[in-house]
């Protein structure tokens, strides 16, 4: 397995010494192709990522919530380090919220020569993210015996949550992408991939229910796998669900030097 080195791609880091990772364009089997698994990752589909975004190495932290926010709903508050837990138990609705105020501060402000905006991931980029090229139960292959060098899940956890990025990164360099917590998607929940996915989040016209993605520190390994997904009521706070960051580029600035913009050829990751 290729490791990909991520020291040359490019990148920003935000205020609170956040990194975010360029995604290029590409393609990937959205689902189980095998027929095996569970019914709500069938049927297997072809999904084109069209547009370039930036995805958070790490699941959004206490410390950076808080200070957003004014509050940290999180149960896992002890010790000194706590500020690097993930957030969580916070709703959808709390994360709407969340974003809109990062992107009122941050309307100005430019990174890599371009302005954009923060949202949540489409179900398809966290999975596209989650596999890095591979089609494995986990990206890592199909052994869960391996899965204790990367993730936090129940057998290994502890009974909480722990700092963020303690464990070993996916080849495309993101922490935490099984287990931790469950992280808020875009999409409106549908049982079955029907229809076929796109790059854009799926609605259904039951905005009630959202997909969340990644398993979390009190549930079993299977739930963990690249594939695995499942729902939660927009209204819903649990202490294994949390949230991660995508910024999506929207125009260059005026200053941008012609050497910082983002192209479509300048990652292969493959």
């Amino acid at each position: 397995m290729n490791m990909v080195d991520q020291s040359s791609k490019p990148s920003f880091t935000d205020v609170y010494g956040a990194t975010y990772l360029l995604i290029e364009p590409g393609s990937f089997l959205l689902g189980d192709e095998s027929t095996s698994g569970h019914p709500t990752e069938q049927p297997a589909c072809t999904v084109e990522i069209s547009e370039p975004f930036f995805f958070a190495e790490r699941p959004v932290t206490q410390a950076q919530w808080t200070d957003i926010m004014g509050v940290n709903p999180s149960k896992y508050q002890e010790g000194w380090s706590a500020g690097l837990r993930p957030v969580e138990q916070v709703s959808y609705d709390d994360v709407v919220v969340f974003i809109s105020r990062l992107n009122e501060r941050d309307a100005s402000t430019s990174h890599l020569g371009m302005v954009g905006r923060w949202r949540l991931p489409s179900e398809t980029e966290w999975e596209y993210v989650a596999r890095a090229g591979n089609t494995g139960r986990w990206w890592f292959g199909d052994k869960d015996i391996e899965l204790d060098e990367y993730g936090w899940h129940a057998g290994n956890s502890g009974g909480s949550t722990r700092e963020v990025g303690l464990k070993k990164p996916n080849a495309w360099g993101f922490f935490d992408m099984n287990g931790l917590v469950n992280e808020w998607c875009a999409d409106q929940w549908s049982r079955s991939y029907e229809g076929g996915r796109s790059q854009r989040p799926h609605v259904t016209g039951d905005a009630m229910k959202f997909v969340v993605r990644g398993g979390s520190w009190f549930t079993e390994s299977d739930s963990t796998r690249s594939g695995s997904r499942s729902f939660a009521h927009r209204e819903k706070k649990s202490d294994g669900l949390g949230l991660r960051l995508v910024w999506e580029p929207l125009e260059a600035t005026v200053e941008a030097e012609p050497a910082q913009a983002v192209s479509s050829s300048s990652i292969d990751q493959s």
